[in-house]
């Protein structure tokens, strides 16, 4: 990027040499120049400019072993002078942006045309004296003075009301916004970064790292700054996500020695001075680019980026996260950009973002135009993501959200269809009453009054539509995911991707670690084999060689990360804090139960004079560090999992500290007499040896293989790692729902094994499988050594331990589960991960959870939820959270469908039968509003129980709506009909009140409607508490308290109907009730009640009708390879649909597939070639779909209706094609 200096952007930063002035050796610019450099050609620059590390650290005022002095007016002057560490995030939309989102409703902006129309008609008066003498009945007569004047106050309470609907709309994507921005927030302080200042290494959130810090880097960090390599130990850095190179790249202080944002540390360790933050830094130069570019192309390309963002969501298996933010893109509903993203959440992701930025580095003139491309690349950017619900980052929906789009679309159909009918049938019955039976003339100066009375009609019918589409349905997905989400906080599940947390809820498989998940992780030795002698408690010192003592203390001591270390306890009396690698503090906790100081041996030996680390890696298994002696030769010592460090002794240290050969028989008889019962107790075992070599030659170390050999064993430690006191009753509740959990594990077969037993994972005396990883690999493999389906098949569901396992084992084994067609139920996985290598796995699962203590960056980086206390018991909370999720949408469902139907039915039949419909536009939108947002707040923030887990998972092919739930919304639906039906034809017989039917057109409001409408309003009020309860439960009440937003909605709601009635007037239609008759209409809803008790005792089997509804198909289901993502059967774009409305224009366009089709069958062509057309042309109108739907504001009528013959013109040729190869 070096040229690039010319460029307005790097004029915007320019900084002249006032910084030299400020004190410092160096300038931002002459900083960030050097970090665009690489290899040889830093290195030369780096002792050009500098001399050397050091000399920059002295030119940056800080110390390369002490650190900054932390100095609080140093680290000001630091952060003005280089900039803080953090990009500025995207500005939030305003709450009248989100206005008008809202606003682009498809149906709103119908209504509110008609609304207009209707008030501007409202104003014409007819020619005469008498409307009536010129119009015929069509003017109705019967107006009072007061009434004409009145006539416009229809269309201003429609509009009126459209406004109430998109503030709470926009009320609800703002408060949404906010509190992921508070999520966004809480993870970024998670991130912490180690640093030394003043001689200490402490923890800092990253936001807080400053140019001149000495940061310490370690396996699985994801630097959140660019830095200059100080020392490292085996250094080994992924930085595909900068160059897209997949190798990893080794730095050396002396070769390679820049570490750049972003990047993540495969192996190894060491120490950087940082050079450069947030927006200087290569990640940040990148960001700020990208926010240029697209702040001018969302002048110029709102739509073509619309489009572009339908396809991509249609292609992308997994959207690519936001570099700065750790929380995805996917997984923030609400945001629109990366918070004050400190850079370590940087993650660039792999895959297409890649090539675009070698692009950037190489053609630096181009750069803002290269940056389109990455910018379309990135799934953050766009506007498209931010109010939508999740879109999901895997590449399967999740399991709600396949089945409520199914469920809307077939809703939307029908709410279509009805709307329609309704329409056409006003309109013909007035046509005919008046112009065939009256045979009235049309006169010009009535056409106004004859358009109000079409306008009126539409109204109606859209009215239908209104209330028949459920919009809800998001509404209440993503209200009951961010309650769940907020409330999992508490739970210690910090929740990255939103789908992941209703994903939970359907888990039938987990696959949990054991170190620190199962295990407390707080390690310490119980026994050791030392000296020829195993002790089953720790020694006293005074019995073992003083030699032997020696070696064992500097072996443990400088054989360990020097950040691990054991402090005293927090409060008196407590445990010594373990500080870093667990394992590491419980050997150095040995070493001080054997009254000797590790700290001295360290001073002696401090890190920098360290020769040569290999640090420890799942291939190794094993650490060593070599040292230089006095006398000129080296010593290396060494530790690891005792079955691997023993194959390579070839001595081993006896009684009085001498070394003796270790023969092959030797090393059978330990496994035997000392490894196998420390195993058995449960204990890791761990083994600690030693090698010397002469100086002279000097060995080749990067010859591991002869390196790592002829050790001398010193000694075989047990380590135990206590069970977590709630763990065994969690797996309880676990194997009770009908969940399996596996112990995927590093450690030996017989520890885990017997971890297994405590944790109640394994029953003695059942048939399972306990296996480590080559047997595991020799039954799923064949003989060309490729995973076979069929044999994984035979291994998985016995399968409970695999023990001394690698990442691609935990990964084949997820992804053979997952891709499983044994059962009827695809298996929905769960995985715990906490290495850097678990990445593939925790990607590959339906949920992935990483460890917040224990975990890496880069564990963390691919997880969906993060555990902040390593705890299994808080996975089941998840699944607790998760099922309640499931169960709110039914709850929500189960009321909502049953207005819906009532509703629909009312309106249509009353408009069929009296030319009008019984409730008025207005009251079905507040009916809307009622049902639509406030019950779905109501009922999606229900808090779970524990029974909750007394039932298996509900899996992927039952229907969202059950035989219970079915039986209710038409039970219910039943009674209401019945009721309103009544008081309908009857009810001014009844009352003894006027009737209501065939009012003429600007009539005053009447009792007998009022009625109607205020009846309706009560039964789906007490109807909301039957919904309550899903399963078929007698008592609905039951534990209501708990719940103080329903009880408010409900007391709320009731309130504000008595105002409409009473007050309402003519806007609402309404005209106020006496006490008598509200006593009535209360009394109809308590019905309600009583009516449910008599549902649940019809039994559930009589009703085989209707079960299928919102049901996945079967082709649905099946997991698609990444490459046929377009392909499946609703697409992601339409995950992302927020309004139901847009889902009747694809009512069309599938209803017109399918007349391709019968069109292809008629045409002659062979069945296999029909089948290819629909698939294909499916493809493409629900591309045209998505079009359409990425950006409400140009979704046009034309667009959505045109007929897909293009379609059928595009796909045929290849389907003739298809059919020659069959």
């Amino acid at each position: 990027m070096g040229d690039m200096s010319n460029s307005d952007f790097y004029a915007k930063n320019q900084r002249n040499d006032s910084d030299r002035v400020a004190g410092f050796g160096c300038s931002v610019m002459e900083l960030r120049s050097l970090m665009e450099l690489r290899g040889t050609e830093a290195v030369v620059k780096l002792q050009e400019d500098y001399g050397d590390v050091e000399g920059m650290c002295t030119r940056l005022q800080t110390s390369p072993t002490e650190g900054l002095t932390g100095a609080q007016a140093d680290l000001d002057k630091r952060k003005e002078i280089f900039g803080k560490n953090l990009i500025p995030p995207k500005k939030p939309k305003t709450f009248l942006q989100l206005v008008w989102e809202a606003l682009q409703d498809v149906t709103l902006i119908i209504l509110e045309v008609a609304a207009l129309i209707s008030l501007g008609l409202s104003f014409y008066q007819p020619p005469g004296d008498s409307s009536g003498a010129y119009c015929g009945a069509a003017a109705g007569g019967g107006e009072d003075e007061g009434e004409a004047e009145a006539g416009w106050m229809e269309g201003a309470a429609i509009l009126l009301s459209v406004v109430c609907v998109v503030l709470v709309t926009a009320f609800n994507d703002w408060s949404k916004e906010k509190q992921f921005r508070g999520l966004q927030n809480r993870i970024e302080q998670e991130q912490k970064f180690q640093v030394v200042r003043g001689s200490q290494v402490i923890q800092l959130p990253v936001a807080d790292i400053v140019v001149g810090d000495i940061a310490q880097i370690k396996y699985g960090d994801l630097l959140p700054a660019d830095g200059v390599l100080i020392q490292g130990n085996d250094l080994k850095i992924d930085e595909s996500s900068l160059t897209g190179e997949s190798d990893h790249v080794k730095k050396e202080a002396n070769r390679d020695p820049m570490l750049l944002s972003g990047t993540h540390v495969m192996e190894g360790s060491g120490r950087m001075v940082v050079t450069a933050v947030g927006e200087n830094s290569q990640t940040g130069i990148i960001f700020t680019l990208l926010g240029a570019s697209t702040e001018e192309e969302e002048k110029k390309e709102k739509k073509d980026r619309a489009a572009e963002d339908g396809h991509r969501n249609t292609d992308c298996s997994h959207p690519p996260i936001h570099p700065i933010a750790t929380i995805a893109t996917d997984g923030a509903a609400g945001i629109n950009a990366p918070g004050s993203g400190s850079l370590i959440n940087g993650k660039m992701q792999d895959g297409n973002m890649e090539s675009n930025q070698i692009k950037v580095k190489k053609q630096d003139g181009a750069a803002a135009m290269e940056m389109q491309p990455l910018k379309s690349a990135e799934g953050g950017e766009t506007e498209e993501k931010e109010k939508k619900k999740p879109s999901v980052s895997k590449k399967e929906k999740s399991v709600l959200q396949g089945k409520l789009t199914k469920l809307a679309v077939q809703i939307g159909k029908a709410g279509l269809l009805m709307s329609a009918i309704t329409v056409i049938i006003l309109v013909l019955y007035f046509a005919i009453d008046n112009f065939v039976l009256q045979k009235l003339q049309w006169l010009p100066e009535c056409t106004p009054i004859y358009i109000q009375y079409f306008v009126k009609f539409f109204i109606i019918g859209v009215t239908v539509l209104v209330v028949a589409v459920p919009e809800g349905l998001p509404l209440a997905v993503t209200i009951s995911l961010a309650y769940s989400v907020k409330k999992m906080m508490k739970d210690n599940n910090l929740v990255r991707h939103l789908d992941a947390c209703e994903t939970m809820g359907n888990a039938t498989a987990i696959c949990s670690d054991k170190t620190g998940t199962l295990t407390t992780n707080r390690m310490t030795v119980v026994q050791c084999y030392v000296a020829d002698v195993h002790h089953k408690l720790i020694p006293d010192p005074g019995l073992l060689p003083p030699k032997t003592l020696d070696i064992l203390v500097n072996s443990i001591a400088i054989n360990s990360a020097y950040t691990t270390k054991i402090l005293p306890p927090d409060k008196e009396g407590g445990l010594p804090k373990q500080v870093g690698n667990k394992t590491e503090c419980s050997l150095l906790g040995l070493v001080m139960s054997l009254k000797r100081d590790y700290q001295t041996v360290r001073n002696q030996m401090p890190e920098e004079k360290l020769y040569k680390v290999y640090t420890f890696n799942s291939v190794r298994k094993s650490m060593s560090t070599v040292i230089k002696l006095p006398d000129g030769s080296f010593r290396m010592y060494s530790k690891g999992a005792s079955e691997i460090v023993l194959k390579k002794c070839s001595y081993i240290l006896n009684e009085v500290g001498e070394s003796r050969v270790f023969r092959p028989r030797d090393k059978d008889e330990m496994v035997k007499k000392v490894i196998e019962p420390m195993a058995c107790d449960g204990l890791r075992t761990i083994c600690v040896g030693y090698r010397d070599f002469s100086g002279n030659p000097e060995p080749n170390w990067e010859d591991e293989n002869n390196i790592l050999t002829d050790l001398t064993a010193i000694c075989v430690v047990g380590i135990e790692d206590p069970v977590r006191p709630e763990v065994p009753d969690a797996i309880q509740r676990c194997q009770r729902a009908g969940i399996t959990v596996r112990m995927v594990t590093g450690d030996n077969i017989n520890t885990a094994r017997a971890i297994a037993i405590k944790c109640g994972i394994i029953h003695p005396g059942e048939d399972f499988l306990c296996i480590d990883g080559k047997e595991f690999n020799r039954r799923i493999r064949n003989e060309k050594g490729e995973v076979e389906q069929e044999r994984m098949d035979k291994v998985w569901p016995k399968l409970r331990v695999l023990a001394r396992s690698s990442p691609t084992d935990k990964h084949t084994l997820v992804k053979g589960i997952i891709d499983s067609t044994m059962t009827a139920q695809r298996q929905v996985v769960a995985v715990t991960g906490d290495g850097t290598n678990d990445g593939p796995a925790l990607k590959k699962a339906d949920v992935g959870f990483a460890m917040g203590l224990a975990g890496t960056d880069v564990a963390k980086e691919a997880s969906d939820i993060i555990l902040t206390d390593d705890n299994f018991s808080s996975i089941v909370k998840a699944v607790m959270w998760g099922r309640n999720v499931y169960d709110s949408i039914s709850k929500f469902l189960q009321f909502q469908l049953t207005v819906n139907v009532v509703a629909v039915i009312v309106a249509f039949t009353g408009a069929c039968i009296t030319q009008d419909s019984p409730l008025k536009a207005v009251q079905m939108l507040w009916v809307n509003l009622i049902m639509d947002t406030f019950a779905s707040l109501a009922l999606a923030t229900e808090p779970p129980t524990e029974a909750l887990l007394k039932r298996k998972p509900y899996g992927r092919n039952k229907p969202l709506i059950s035989s219970t739930m079915t039986k209710n919304i038409l039970g219910h639906a039943i009674y209401q009909l019945i009721i309103i039906f009544t008081l309908l034809f009857v009810g001014e017989k009844i009352f003894d009140i006027d009737s209501g039917r065939n009012a003429p057109l600007h009539s005053p409001p009447s009792e007998h409607y009022t009625i109607i409408f205020n009846a309706f309003v009560m039964m789906q009020l007490f109807n909301e508490i039957n919904a309550r309860k899903i399963h078929g439960e007698r008592n609905v009440f039951d534990g209501i308290f708990r719940n103080p937003i329903f009880c408010t909605i409900v007391f709320g709601t009731f309130a504000v109907q008595i105002v409409i009635v009473q007050f309402g007037g003519k806007p609402f239609s309404c005209k106020p009730l006496d006490l008598e008759k509200w006593m009535w209409c209360v009394f109809l809803g308590l019905g309600e009640l009583i009516w449910g008790q008599v549902i649940s005792t019809i039994p559930n089997s009589r009703l085989r009708f209707l079960r299928r509804a919102g049901q996945l198909s079967k082709k649905d289901d099946l997991p698609e390879d990444d490459g046929n993502e377009d392909n499946e059967e609703i697409d992601h774009a339409e995950r992302e649909l927020r309004r139901g409305q847009i889902l009747w224009f694809r009512g069309l366009n599938r209803i017109q597939t399918q007349i391709d089709v019968v069109n292809t069958f008629k045409s002659g062509t062979s069945f296999q070639g029909a089948g290819a057309l629909r698939r294909q042309s499916s493809t493409t109108s629900q591309t045209q779909d998505v079009t359409n739907v990425s950006s409400p504001s140009h979704v046009s009528l034309s667009n959505a209706l045109s007929s897909p013959t293009s379609t059928t013109a595009a796909t045929a040729p290849p389907t003739t094609g298809r059919e020659s190869d069959l």
